[in-house]
């Protein structure tokens, strides 16, 4: 468990922060952002489950759990020796987490009316607030695999996050009386 005795340091008064393995970088550096933005996802979610309950609710805590996970993963880059193990004790997400997301998935869209377009956010305010949510993920998804260009990267946490938006797309959707309130695109509708 992680115990915080003071919340400010000064460490990071000169535009610097420290990784999980105590180096020193930029507080824009690329894997900053990526966690960064994994962070601002899980607020997100903290918005939405403001109006979830029962396995909404358990689904989004669990998720909010996993980017923690995800997060602790981002900030301990990975050693080429490393490199997709929990090296030197790293908590790294794992293919459980992801596989969890897809069963979850999967339960969800068999009872959700088919798609007959695009979707636009909104509905309930919990799909409003999940579907903000997973454009924030896709961004966090978006810098991971950047990251995973320039630095090795644990391939289960670009899964994950993958899988994630996804997951929160069909939540919003089964939120919305699955599927029967959704507000779907009519192109050119405002011609």
């Amino acid at each position: 468990m992680v115990k915080l005795t003071r919340i400010y340091t000064k460490g990071g008064d000169k535009g610097e922060t420290s990784l999980g393995s105590g180096a020193r970088v930029a507080k824009h550096d690329r894997r900053v952002e990526a966690y960064g933005t994994v962070d601002e996802a899980n607020a997100t979610i903290g918005l939405a489950r403001l109006h979830t309950r029962g396995k909404a609710d358990q689904m989004l805590a669990r998720i909010q759990n996993d980017l923690f996970d995800l997060g602790a993963d981002l900030c301990m880059p990975e050693t080429k020796a490393g490199k997709g193990k929990s090296s030197a004790g790293a908590l790294r997400i794992d293919e459980a987490q992801t596989l969890r997301l897809e069963r979850e998935i999967d339960l969800m869209n068999a009872h959700l009316a088919p798609l007959n377009s695009f979707i636009l956010p909104g509905g309930s305010a919990a799909a409003a607030h999940l579907h903000l949510a997973r454009t924030v993920v896709r961004r966090a998804e978006r810098l991971i695999t950047a990251l995973a260009q320039q630095e090795p990267v644990n391939p289960e946490a670009v899964r994950y996050i993958n899988r994630l938006s996804d997951h929160l797309f069909v939540l919003a959707r089964w939120l919305n009386r699955k599927g029967k309130s959704d507000l779907l695109w009519v192109p050119g509708a405002n011609r």
